[in-house]
């Protein structure tokens, strides 16, 4: 996996050096990289600002984001309620806002959704009902669903058993 990085990272220069675009970013559309934030879609959009600090954790409202945007690259935290004002779903993002450290030490995105009737991609993909917080590792696998609120605690203890993260922290083989 380091070794693939590695030539991606020494491709790069190259690439720009030939004054080409990579994959993507032709029609506007660019992937997700590690610490950045999608462009926002519409000026009056304040969630998805470029300048946000790196030590922010990024909420993304599901309509703004694709789930293969983040493929191989961020662990996407879908929270899923029938309204915003649903109180285990404001409950949940004050939870995830009061300490963002952990996760965003572990590549995490929020993704949230609370109109039903929009059908987003990700809604039709996972079909919750009502609140639902839904953990996703990097591979785009569902690793677990909860109808309840969880506290940044438990989700990282989650994530961190998760095998792409346990290679991440070279603990892969180990009892």
């Amino acid at each position: 996996m380091k070794l693939k990085r590695l030539i991606f990272l020494a491709m790069v220069p190259l690439v720009a050096a030939m004054g080409s675009r990579p994959e993507g970013e032709a029609d506007g559309h660019r992937p997700y990289v590690r610490g950045e934030v999608p462009a926002a879609r519409s000026e009056s959009d304040a969630s998805a600002r470029p300048d946000r600090p790196a030590n922010e954790l990024t909420v993304l409202p599901a309509a703004e984001a694709d789930p293969a945007e983040f493929m191989w690259q961020a662990r996407p935290v879908v929270i899923f309620a029938n309204t915003a004002a649903d109180p285990a779903f404001v409950e949940q993002l004050a939870a995830l806002r009061r300490d963002p450290a952990p996760l965003i030490l572990r590549d995490v995105v929020v993704i949230t959704d609370t109109d039903p009737a929009a059908a987003s991609i990700w809604r039709r993909q996972l079909r919750p009902e009502g609140f639902s917080l839904v953990l996703m590792d990097k591979d785009g696998q569902v690793k677990q669903r909860k109808p309840v609120p969880w506290s940044v605690r438990e989700i990282t203890r989650a994530i961190d058993k998760f095998p792409l993260r346990l290679q991440e922290i070279g603990r892969a083989g180990l009892p």
